[in-house]
Protein backbone atom coordinates (compact mmCIF):
# COMPACT_ATOMS: atom_id res chain seq x y z
CA UNK A 1 0.00 0.00 0.00
CA UNK A 2 1.16 3.56 -1.00
CA UNK A 3 2.00 5.84 2.50
CA UNK A 4 -1.46 7.67 1.13
CA UNK A 5 -3.79 4.63 2.68
CA UNK A 6 -1.93 5.80 5.87
CA UNK A 7 -3.25 9.24 5.86
CA UNK A 8 -6.53 10.55 6.18
CA UNK A 9 -8.43 11.34 2.68
CA UNK A 10 -10.90 13.29 1.98
CA UNK A 11 -14.52 11.07 1.81
CA UNK A 12 -18.09 11.40 1.14
CA UNK A 13 -21.18 9.74 2.67
CA UNK A 14 -21.39 7.20 -0.47
CA UNK A 15 -18.05 6.28 -0.15
CA UNK A 16 -18.41 5.38 3.78
CA UNK A 17 -21.57 3.59 2.87
CA UNK A 18 -19.66 1.29 0.33
CA UNK A 19 -16.71 0.68 2.28
CA UNK A 20 -17.12 -1.00 5.81
CA UNK A 21 -13.77 -1.04 6.30
CA UNK A 22 -14.12 1.62 9.42
CA UNK A 23 -15.94 -0.69 11.55
CA UNK A 24 -13.70 -3.76 13.73
CA UNK A 25 -16.51 -6.54 14.95
CA UNK A 26 -14.63 -7.90 17.93
CA UNK A 27 -14.35 -12.00 18.03
CA UNK A 28 -15.66 -13.40 21.01
CA UNK A 29 -11.84 -14.05 22.17
CA UNK A 30 -11.20 -10.54 22.05
CA UNK A 31 -14.24 -9.71 24.21
CA UNK A 32 -13.23 -12.14 26.89
CA UNK A 33 -9.61 -10.30 27.19
CA UNK A 34 -11.59 -6.95 28.28
CA UNK A 35 -13.58 -8.91 30.41
CA UNK A 36 -10.07 -10.61 32.04
CA UNK A 37 -9.09 -7.14 32.45
CA UNK A 38 -11.53 -5.82 33.96
CA UNK A 39 -12.03 -8.70 36.75
CA UNK A 40 -8.42 -7.18 37.51
CA UNK A 41 -8.89 -4.01 37.74
CA UNK A 42 -11.79 -4.26 40.06
CA UNK A 43 -9.20 -6.55 42.24
CA UNK A 44 -7.04 -3.63 42.34
CA UNK A 45 -9.46 -1.04 43.25
CA UNK A 46 -7.36 2.30 42.59
CA UNK A 47 -9.07 5.67 42.09
CA UNK A 48 -8.98 6.17 37.91
CA UNK A 49 -6.29 8.68 38.01
CA UNK A 50 -3.94 6.39 40.26
CA UNK A 51 -4.13 3.43 37.73
CA UNK A 52 -1.48 2.26 35.05
CA UNK A 53 -1.39 -0.04 32.54
CA UNK A 54 -0.86 -3.13 34.40
CA UNK A 55 -3.87 -2.27 36.18
CA UNK A 56 -5.65 -2.91 33.14
CA UNK A 57 -3.29 -6.05 31.86
CA UNK A 58 -5.06 -7.07 28.19
CA UNK A 59 -4.25 -9.91 26.31
CA UNK A 60 -2.58 -9.32 22.87
CA UNK A 61 -5.59 -9.81 21.14
CA UNK A 62 -7.44 -7.45 22.52
CA UNK A 63 -5.19 -5.03 23.06
CA UNK A 64 -5.03 -5.21 19.29
CA UNK A 65 -8.36 -4.08 18.60
CA UNK A 66 -7.43 -0.63 20.41
CA UNK A 67 -4.52 -0.19 18.54
CA UNK A 68 -6.03 -0.66 15.39
CA UNK A 69 -9.13 1.13 16.27
CA UNK A 70 -6.30 4.43 16.75
CA UNK A 71 -4.22 3.71 13.96
CA UNK A 72 -7.91 3.87 11.68
CA UNK A 73 -9.08 7.10 13.13
CA UNK A 74 -5.31 8.38 11.76
CA UNK A 75 -5.19 7.05 8.26
CA UNK A 76 -8.05 6.99 5.40
CA UNK A 77 -11.66 7.49 7.15
CA UNK A 78 -10.17 9.68 10.36
CA UNK A 79 -12.87 7.07 12.45
CA UNK A 80 -13.45 3.82 13.95
CA UNK A 81 -16.44 2.24 15.14
CA UNK A 82 -15.93 -1.16 17.52
CA UNK A 83 -18.95 -3.33 18.08
CA UNK A 84 -19.15 -5.76 20.64
CA UNK A 85 -18.39 -4.20 24.15
CA UNK A 86 -20.88 -6.11 26.63
CA UNK A 87 -21.81 -3.10 28.50
CA UNK A 88 -25.55 -5.09 28.97
CA UNK A 89 -23.99 -7.08 31.54
CA UNK A 90 -21.09 -4.28 33.04
CA UNK A 91 -22.51 -2.33 35.48
CA UNK A 92 -22.59 1.44 35.11
CA UNK A 93 -19.56 1.43 37.77
CA UNK A 94 -17.67 -1.31 36.05
CA UNK A 95 -18.11 0.00 32.60
CA UNK A 96 -16.93 3.00 33.75
CA UNK A 97 -13.54 1.31 35.01
CA UNK A 98 -13.40 -0.94 32.00
CA UNK A 99 -13.15 2.08 29.66
CA UNK A 100 -10.81 4.01 31.20
CA UNK A 101 -8.82 1.22 31.37
CA UNK A 102 -9.34 0.90 27.93
CA UNK A 103 -8.36 4.57 27.60
CA UNK A 104 -5.29 4.17 29.08
CA UNK A 105 -4.39 1.74 26.52
CA UNK A 106 -4.75 4.50 23.87
CA UNK A 107 -3.70 7.68 25.09
CA UNK A 108 -3.50 9.89 27.47
CA UNK A 109 -6.99 10.96 29.02
CA UNK A 110 -8.06 15.10 28.82
CA UNK A 111 -10.57 17.16 31.10
CA UNK A 112 -13.47 17.98 29.25
CA UNK A 113 -15.42 20.55 31.15
CA UNK A 114 -15.54 23.52 33.92
CA UNK A 115 -15.25 20.70 36.64
CA UNK A 116 -12.35 19.18 34.78
CA UNK A 117 -13.60 15.65 34.76
CA UNK A 118 -11.91 12.96 32.93
CA UNK A 119 -15.00 11.16 32.03
CA UNK A 120 -18.20 12.71 30.38
CA UNK A 121 -21.54 10.87 30.87
CA UNK A 122 -23.57 12.06 27.35
CA UNK A 123 -26.91 12.25 29.24
CA UNK A 124 -29.89 14.18 28.91
CA UNK A 125 -29.82 16.04 32.57
CA UNK A 126 -32.31 18.68 31.72
CA UNK A 127 -29.59 21.45 30.51
CA UNK A 128 -29.62 24.00 27.73
CA UNK A 129 -27.78 23.92 24.86
CA UNK A 130 -27.51 26.95 22.71
CA UNK A 131 -27.23 29.34 26.07
CA UNK A 132 -24.80 31.16 27.82
CA UNK A 133 -22.35 28.13 28.91
CA UNK A 134 -24.11 25.67 27.00
CA UNK A 135 -22.45 22.45 25.99
CA UNK A 136 -24.77 19.70 24.15
CA UNK A 137 -23.49 16.26 25.67
CA UNK A 138 -25.77 16.59 29.04
CA UNK A 139 -28.81 17.86 26.86
CA UNK A 140 -31.28 15.85 24.27
CA UNK A 141 -30.82 18.53 21.85
CA UNK A 142 -29.37 18.16 18.01
CA UNK A 143 -26.22 19.77 17.89
CA UNK A 144 -24.30 22.03 15.60
CA UNK A 145 -21.29 20.45 13.13
CA UNK A 146 -18.09 20.87 15.76
CA UNK A 147 -14.86 18.51 16.71
CA UNK A 148 -14.20 18.19 20.32
CA UNK A 149 -11.00 19.66 21.70
CA UNK A 150 -8.69 16.64 21.95
CA UNK A 151 -6.76 14.55 18.88
CA UNK A 152 -9.49 11.44 19.50
CA UNK A 153 -12.91 11.57 20.12
CA UNK A 154 -14.17 8.02 21.79
CA UNK A 155 -17.99 7.54 22.52
CA UNK A 156 -18.80 4.31 24.29
CA UNK A 157 -22.65 3.57 24.10
CA UNK A 158 -24.04 2.06 27.19
CA UNK A 159 -27.71 2.45 26.57
CA UNK A 160 -29.25 3.89 23.34
CA UNK A 161 -32.36 6.68 23.15
CA UNK A 162 -36.32 5.32 22.73
CA UNK A 163 -36.08 7.22 19.54
CA UNK A 164 -33.31 9.58 17.87
CA UNK A 165 -29.74 10.81 18.33
CA UNK A 166 -28.56 9.58 15.23
CA UNK A 167 -24.74 10.63 15.05
CA UNK A 168 -23.47 12.22 11.54
CA UNK A 169 -20.16 12.31 10.65
CA UNK A 170 -18.29 14.21 7.85
CA UNK A 171 -14.80 14.52 6.72
CA UNK A 172 -13.57 18.07 6.98
CA UNK A 173 -11.65 17.63 4.50
CA UNK A 174 -13.95 17.05 1.96
CA UNK A 175 -15.73 20.06 3.34
CA UNK A 176 -12.47 22.20 2.61
CA UNK A 177 -12.68 20.73 -1.02
CA UNK A 178 -16.40 21.10 -1.59
CA UNK A 179 -15.80 25.27 -0.07
CA UNK A 180 -12.61 25.35 -3.17
CA UNK A 181 -14.95 24.21 -5.71
CA UNK A 182 -17.58 26.44 -4.55
CA UNK A 183 -16.18 29.58 -3.26
CA UNK A 184 -12.18 29.43 -3.44
CA UNK A 185 -11.65 32.82 -2.15
CA UNK A 186 -13.40 31.69 1.17
CA UNK A 187 -10.22 29.65 1.99
CA UNK A 188 -7.79 32.27 2.97
CA UNK A 189 -11.01 33.81 4.82
CA UNK A 190 -11.00 30.18 6.66
CA UNK A 191 -7.18 29.91 7.32
CA UNK A 192 -7.41 33.51 9.36
CA UNK A 193 -7.52 34.03 13.24
CA UNK A 194 -11.10 33.34 14.03
CA UNK A 195 -12.40 34.07 18.05
CA UNK A 196 -14.16 31.73 19.58
CA UNK A 197 -15.65 31.59 23.27
CA UNK A 198 -14.44 28.69 25.85
CA UNK A 199 -18.45 28.57 26.82
CA UNK A 200 -16.76 28.97 30.48
CA UNK A 201 -14.39 25.74 30.41
CA UNK A 202 -11.02 27.53 30.12
CA UNK A 203 -8.98 27.70 33.25
CA UNK A 204 -9.54 31.17 35.52
CA UNK A 205 -5.96 32.42 34.40
CA UNK A 206 -7.21 32.42 30.73
CA UNK A 207 -9.07 34.96 29.09
CA UNK A 208 -13.16 33.40 28.45
CA UNK A 209 -12.10 33.22 24.18
CA UNK A 210 -9.68 32.11 22.18
CA UNK A 211 -7.92 32.29 19.07
CA UNK A 212 -8.16 29.81 16.55
CA UNK A 213 -8.29 29.41 12.30
CA UNK A 214 -11.17 27.26 11.58
CA UNK A 215 -8.94 25.66 8.53
CA UNK A 216 -4.56 24.75 9.01
CA UNK A 217 -2.75 26.04 6.17
CA UNK A 218 -0.13 23.23 6.33
CA UNK A 219 -0.25 21.84 2.83
CA UNK A 220 0.83 18.22 4.42
CA UNK A 221 -1.44 17.74 7.33
CA UNK A 222 -4.94 19.04 7.04
CA UNK A 223 -6.99 20.14 10.29
CA UNK A 224 -9.66 22.24 10.69
CA UNK A 225 -11.44 23.49 14.19
CA UNK A 226 -15.21 24.73 13.57
CA UNK A 227 -18.53 25.04 15.83
CA UNK A 228 -20.52 28.12 15.26
CA UNK A 229 -22.26 27.84 18.18
CA UNK A 230 -18.82 28.91 19.94
CA UNK A 231 -18.22 31.36 17.48
CA UNK A 232 -21.39 33.03 17.72
CA UNK A 233 -21.14 33.42 21.36
CA UNK A 234 -17.71 34.86 21.35
CA UNK A 235 -19.90 37.79 18.97
CA UNK A 236 -22.66 38.35 21.61
CA UNK A 237 -20.82 37.77 24.81
CA UNK A 238 -17.18 39.42 24.43
CA UNK A 239 -17.40 42.97 23.48
CA UNK A 240 -13.60 43.50 22.69
CA UNK A 241 -13.88 40.33 19.88
CA UNK A 242 -13.65 41.78 16.58
CA UNK A 243 -17.09 41.97 14.73
CA UNK A 244 -17.34 39.06 11.82
CA UNK A 245 -16.41 40.26 8.25
CA UNK A 246 -18.99 39.68 5.79
CA UNK A 247 -16.72 37.16 4.15
CA UNK A 248 -16.02 35.17 7.52
CA UNK A 249 -20.45 35.12 7.74
CA UNK A 250 -20.85 34.20 4.04
CA UNK A 251 -18.27 31.43 5.11
CA UNK A 252 -20.13 30.02 7.94
CA UNK A 253 -23.46 30.14 5.88
CA UNK A 254 -21.66 28.31 3.59
CA UNK A 255 -20.79 25.63 6.05
CA UNK A 256 -24.53 25.55 7.38
CA UNK A 257 -25.63 24.57 3.42
CA UNK A 258 -22.67 21.98 2.79
CA UNK A 259 -22.71 20.24 6.01
CA UNK A 260 -26.06 18.66 6.42
CA UNK A 261 -26.14 17.51 3.04
CA UNK A 262 -26.42 13.96 1.83
CA UNK A 263 -23.19 14.35 -0.57
CA UNK A 264 -21.37 14.81 2.63
CA UNK A 265 -22.94 13.79 5.64
CA UNK A 266 -22.88 9.99 6.74
CA UNK A 267 -25.18 8.75 9.40
CA UNK A 268 -24.92 6.13 11.79
CA UNK A 269 -27.02 4.73 14.78
CA UNK A 270 -24.71 3.87 17.64
CA UNK A 271 -26.11 0.09 18.91
CA UNK A 272 -25.57 -0.84 23.03
CA UNK A 273 -21.88 -1.94 22.94
CA UNK A 274 -20.37 0.17 20.28
CA UNK A 275 -17.41 2.35 20.85
CA UNK A 276 -17.18 5.11 18.33
CA UNK A 277 -13.62 6.89 17.58
CA UNK A 278 -13.37 10.20 15.88
CA UNK A 279 -10.03 12.17 15.11
CA UNK A 280 -11.35 15.98 15.74
CA UNK A 281 -8.92 17.46 12.72
CA UNK A 282 -10.44 15.68 10.05
CA UNK A 283 -14.12 15.16 10.78
CA UNK A 284 -16.61 17.16 12.01
CA UNK A 285 -19.81 15.40 14.30
CA UNK A 286 -23.50 15.91 14.81
CA UNK A 287 -26.23 14.03 16.16
CA UNK A 288 -30.03 14.50 15.79
CA UNK A 289 -32.46 15.25 18.71
CA UNK A 290 -33.35 12.44 21.22
CA UNK A 291 -36.71 11.31 23.01
CA UNK A 292 -35.76 9.08 26.15
CA UNK A 293 -37.08 6.56 27.91
CA UNK A 294 -38.80 6.94 31.46
CA UNK A 295 -36.93 4.27 32.95
CA UNK A 296 -33.68 5.63 34.40
CA UNK A 297 -31.20 2.74 33.62
CA UNK A 298 -32.92 2.90 30.17
CA UNK A 299 -32.19 6.47 29.48
CA UNK A 300 -29.89 7.04 26.75
CA UNK A 301 -26.31 6.97 28.03
CA UNK A 302 -22.97 7.20 26.10
CA UNK A 303 -19.19 7.63 28.13
CA UNK A 304 -17.02 9.88 26.48
CA UNK A 305 -13.27 9.99 26.67
CA UNK A 306 -10.91 12.84 25.10
CA UNK A 307 -7.88 11.84 24.21
CA UNK A 308 -3.97 12.42 23.42
CA UNK A 309 -2.77 9.75 21.07
CA UNK A 310 0.98 9.14 20.58
CA UNK A 311 0.51 8.76 17.03
CA UNK A 312 -1.20 11.90 16.35
CA UNK A 313 -0.14 14.79 13.69
CA UNK A 314 1.75 18.27 14.13
CA UNK A 315 -0.89 20.99 14.24
CA UNK A 316 -0.21 24.65 12.58
CA UNK A 317 1.67 27.36 15.24
CA UNK A 318 -1.73 29.16 15.44
CA UNK A 319 -3.40 26.19 17.03
CA UNK A 320 -1.40 26.65 20.08
CA UNK A 321 -3.53 28.71 22.02
CA UNK A 322 -6.12 26.41 22.36
CA UNK A 323 -4.91 23.02 22.41
CA UNK A 324 -1.10 23.83 24.50
CA UNK A 325 1.43 22.25 22.48
CA UNK A 326 1.46 21.24 18.40
CA UNK A 327 4.21 18.50 17.98
CA UNK A 328 3.04 15.42 16.69
CA UNK A 329 2.55 12.91 19.31
CA UNK A 330 2.00 15.44 22.19
CA UNK A 331 -0.16 15.17 25.20
CA UNK A 332 -2.11 18.20 24.71
CA UNK A 333 -6.06 19.67 23.71
CA UNK A 334 -8.70 19.06 26.43
CA UNK A 335 -10.35 22.06 28.41
CA UNK A 336 -8.86 22.90 31.71
CA UNK A 337 -11.90 24.10 33.79
CA UNK A 338 -11.53 25.01 37.19
CA UNK A 339 -10.73 21.80 39.36
CA UNK A 340 -7.48 20.28 38.10
CA UNK A 341 -6.33 18.30 40.72
CA UNK A 342 -2.54 17.58 41.44
CA UNK A 343 -3.59 13.50 41.04
CA UNK A 344 -4.56 14.56 37.46
CA UNK A 345 -0.81 16.25 36.85
CA UNK A 346 0.72 13.25 38.10
CA UNK A 347 -1.42 11.13 36.03
CA UNK A 348 -1.01 12.88 32.99
CA UNK A 349 3.15 13.01 32.91
CA UNK A 350 3.22 9.43 34.44
CA UNK A 351 1.10 8.18 31.83
CA UNK A 352 2.80 10.33 29.22
CA UNK A 353 5.70 8.61 29.87
CA UNK A 354 4.65 4.95 29.65
CA UNK A 355 2.97 5.93 26.50
CA UNK A 356 6.35 7.37 25.23
CA UNK A 357 4.46 10.55 24.09
CA UNK A 358 5.92 14.58 24.42
CA UNK A 359 4.76 16.16 27.30
CA UNK A 360 5.60 19.60 29.10
CA UNK A 361 3.58 21.23 32.08
CA UNK A 362 0.88 23.30 30.79
CA UNK A 363 1.24 27.25 30.50
CA UNK A 364 -1.25 29.21 29.22
CA UNK A 365 0.13 30.99 25.65
CA UNK A 366 -2.59 33.75 26.28
CA UNK A 367 -3.72 35.28 30.23
CA UNK A 368 -6.48 37.32 31.12
CA UNK A 369 -5.89 41.40 31.35
CA UNK A 370 -5.35 41.91 35.17
CA UNK A 371 -8.75 43.75 35.25
CA UNK A 372 -11.21 41.35 33.09
CA UNK A 373 -9.55 38.62 36.53
CA UNK A 374 -11.18 40.91 39.25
Amino acid sequence: MSNTEFKPRAWLAADVAQDDSWILRMTPQEVEGFDAALAHARTVGKPLLAMTLEDFPLPAASRAVLDRAIAATQGRWGMCLVKGFPVDRWSEADTRLAYWGMGLHMGVGRTQNRASEIINDVRDVGASYKVKGGRGYNTNAGLDFHQDSCDVVALLCRRTAKSGGTSKVISSIALRDEVQRQRPELIPVLQQDWYHSYQGTQDPVQPPFYRCPIFGDDPQHFCARSNRKNTDAAQRDFDEVPRLSTAQKEALDLFDQLMPSDRLCYSMELEQGDLQLLNNYVTLHSRTPFEDFEEPDQKRHLLRLWLAVPSSQPLPPQWEEYYGDVRAGAVRGGVRGSAITQEFLAYEERHAKALGMQWRPWRPLVVREPAAAE
